[in-house]
């Protein structure tokens, strides 16, 4: 074989430097740290540890601050997914993270590769995955390149989950010209393991084999982390070889081989090889464990001639683990692996002397501190600016529509309201048997395999427009809805991760905005007793300086303990009385009647009152679980009248609706916050009000469920049908491209 050429010898200057995203007072320390002039290879083991995404060297401050821990948190933030106990020695694995940057640079493989890493943290932990979501976030529908991007992502999320076998149960699909240069996507998955058999990355023990499991070493993704971490411009295609290609057949390999290696005993620490790939999985085990790490390069598997030890251990490869070995485990580990037809190969040992040492034929290629690369990359304090506050409007400063009916329709059929089951309709939501809701509903429920009632709700959500009007109010916001979607199906609240969107941190009102909505995020977590438990910071998220909305995504999970009281939008029955659990609707700005049909983006976000949101949360799933409920669904997005249409049409029955109408348009369409509607048997909606009443739980008997038109005061009268219809027709006919369209005409 001929031998590679070295690129170690290769100088560092400058421009090196800068192109690794290290600016001069983190190359200082470097050198420092080094002790000498680092090597080619060791420039790039240093820019890959400490870049943003790695690192999180600009909102770790601001991190800490979260609440994480709780009697149901078993592990929280800083393992690969938090794991919460849900009872009878079972335990729920989840978080969320982005893969944003390569999906708009090459849309299928980058949300492929994007579900593939976030089922990879789940099931690193010893938790078989249940359950998927997506968050996705488009630019504006008439972009160049949105139909082509949600063409695309839509593709490889479906592409992969649905090869890997885990069903997709529910996520969030949204539109926005300021995501038209840099699209959003968000990947969450969830898993059941045993409270007693969950697998950390901690390395522990001395002179123990380095395990190198799964698929081989290529040279895609190489400098992936780094590209993450920068903003884009024009030559955004030439970063097109930083996008993994993901293999999800491999994927499910991995995953029975690695539960049947844990079952085995052989496992000390395992670790995902995600984002910097086998450098900051060997490094983070290592760091973690006060251990030092030695890997041997000409033993790790690839796939292509002539790689370089910069190239292998910066390649993001997807489908790859390392795990720290129990060596008298090594014959049956290794008859594991080969029954799966994976790779597995010792690649090094761990040392007693907190160095990271890489060999590549014969010579040293790196030797550097493994605790200053793992666990003291910079801390950042970025000046911030406190975000400016908007004067709020009174409801009847905005003008009403001309007919109700027809705004109604139009919002129903807009981009951000319309069905998403063009969208879901590619997912295989039903695979594995235990799903209990189709997406389109509140939040998606799966039974928890092995118990008789036991389901797990999920939900994601946040509401970019708020966020970007009071990032503190925004973060609040997106937790609660979250909240409101897990208590809508009868769970309670447990725990939460976050995805952290936003653009160039060094931009002070960029980062001011980061700062105030963790400080939402953060109180409402600790009001509705939902700890972060894991997450994922994605920065930089800009195009020639134009920055995303602020999109901080919350996802949630809830339990359910007996699914048979599970509520849903669509179950109303002929002749329940409709209930509102809230106050009359009279918040307009920022709403999506004042986008959609006023053609407007102004104004204060709709505020949270934590208390309310607890209380009011807490009497509807007592009501749920005392089975007054035969439907309930949150109203969040258009108001009062969306919540109203999108119940009628999901059970297929209309309603006749009579409400307090201060102002019309902003009872109908305000999108205050804290409310429900809630369906209830005719024979319990006495019963129902009493305890409304008793409990001091702001309600109004608003209508009947029946019929096949919705009809609201003398404002609205719209068949079940017409609805629909409207609902329904946007994304396949947006999707269906105009030329096909003009040609099916």
């Amino acid at each position: 074989m001929t031998k590679p050429t070295v690129d170690n010898t290769r100088p560092v200057t400058p421009e090196l430097v800068a192109e690794h995203g290290l600016n001069e007072e983190e190359w200082q320390r470097i050198l420092e740290l080094t002790g000498r002039d680092p090597t080619y290879t060791e420039m790039g083991i240093w820019s890959a540890m400490w870049n943003e995404h790695c690192s999180y060297k600009s909102s770790r401050k601001w991190l800490k601050t979260l609440p994480t821990e709780g009697p149901q948190v078993i592990y929280g933030p800083g393992e690969n997914a938090g794991v919460v106990d849900i009872g009878d020695g079972d335990c729920v694995v989840f978080k969320m993270e982005s893969h944003n940057h390569p999906s708009f640079i090459e849309p299928y493989q980058g949300a492929a590769t994007g579900v593939g890493g976030i089922l990879r943290d789940v099931f690193t932990m010893g938790a078989r995955p249940i359950a998927a979501m997506n968050a996705l976030r488009f630019g504006s529908p008439d972009h160049e390149k949105t139909r082509h991007l949600v063409a695309g992502v839509v593709a490889g999320v479906g592409g992969y989950g649905n090869s890997f076998g885990v069903p997709t149960v529910g996520g969030e699909v949204n539109f926005h010209e300021r995501y038209n240069g840099n699209i959003l996507v968000n990947a969450f998955a969830a898993g059941l393991a045993k409270t007693d058999a969950i697998y950390v990355s901690k390395a522990e023990g001395v002179g123990l084999p380095v395990v190198y499991l799964g698929a081989k070493t290529g040279r895609d993704g190489v400098g992936g982390a780094t590209m993450a971490s920068a903003e884009f411009d024009d030559s955004i295609d030439e970063k097109r070889p930083t996008v993994q290609v993901g293999d999800p057949f491999t994927e499910k390999c991995l995953m029975e081989a690695c539960m049947e290696l844990m079952a085995s005993g052989a496992v000390i620490a395992i670790q995902d090889m995600g984002a910097a790939g086998l450098t900051c999985s060997a490094v983070e085990m290592g760091a973690r464990g006060d251990l030092g790490i030695e890997l041997d390069l000409d033993t790790v598997p690839v796939r292509e001639t002539h790689m370089t030890a910069y190239e292998m251990m910066l390649s993001e490869s997807q489908e790859r683990m390392l795990m720290v070995l129990r060596p008298e485990k090594e014959a049956e580990a290794k008859a594991i692996f080969d029954k799966w037809a994976l790779d597995f190969a010792i690649v090094g040992k761990t040392t007693d002397d907190l160095r990271f040492r890489v060999m590549h034929q014969g010579e040293e290629v790196a030797n550097l501190p493994i605790k200053e690369l793992g666990d003291e990359a910079p801390e950042y304090d970025r000046p911030w600016i406190e975000p400016g506050t908007h004067v709020d409007q009174e409801p009847h400063l905005f003008a009403p529509p001309d007919d109700y009916s027809a705004a109604l329709l139009w919002m129903l059929a807009s981009p951000d309201l319309c069905s998403r089951r063009w969208v879901w309709e590619q997912y295989d939501t039903l695979i594995q048997g235990n799903s209990l809701q189709l997406p389109g509903g509140d939040a998606g429920v799966v039974r928890v395999e092995g118990h008789a009632t036991k389901a797990l709700a999920f939900s994601s959500d946040v509401t970019p427009r708020y966020v970007e009007a009071d990032p503190y109010e925004g973060g609040k916001q997106a937790v609660a809805e979250c909240y409101r979607n897990l208590i809508a199906t009868g769970a309670k609240p447990l725990a939460t991760t976050d995805n952290l969107n936003f653009g160039n941190p060094e931009k002070p009102e960029i980062m001011g905005q980061l700062v105030a909505a963790i400080r939402g995020i953060g109180e409402a977590c600790q009001a509705l007793d939902m700890p972060i438990v894991s997450g994922n910071v994605s920065l930089y998220n800009e195009t020639n300086g134009e920055a995303i909305l602020p999109t901080p995504t919350i996802g949630g999970c809830g339990l359910i303990d007996d699914h048979a009281k599970m509520a849903r939008v669509g179950t109303a029955d002929e002749s329940d009385v409709l209930f509102l659990i809230g106050t009359e609707g009279t918040h307009l700005s920022r709403s999506i009647y004042q986008r959609e049909i006023l053609g407007e983006e102004t104004g204060p976000a709709p505020t949270v009152d934590l208390m309310t949101e607890r209380f009011r949360g807490d009497f509807v799933l007592s009501a749920i679980r005392g089975d007054y409920a035969s439907a309930c669904h949150d109203i969040s997005d258009g108001g009062l009248a969306i919540a109203l249409a999108e119940m009628c049409m999901a059970s297929g029955l209309g309603a006749d609706c009579d409400i307090t109408v201060t102002y019309p348009h902003a009872a109908l369409f305000g999108e205050d916050q804290s409310r429900y509607i809630v369906s209830v048997p005719a024979k319990w909606a006495d019963m129902f009000g009493a305890n409304c009443e008793g409990s001091a739980c702001f309600f109004s008997r608003i209508g009947t469920v029946g019929g096949d038109r919705l009809k609201i005061n003398d404002l609205v009268d719209i068949s079940v049908e017409d609805m629909k219809a409207a609902h329904e027709a946007w994304f396949p006919d947006y999707m269906a491209g105009p030329k096909i369209a003009e040609a099916a005409e």
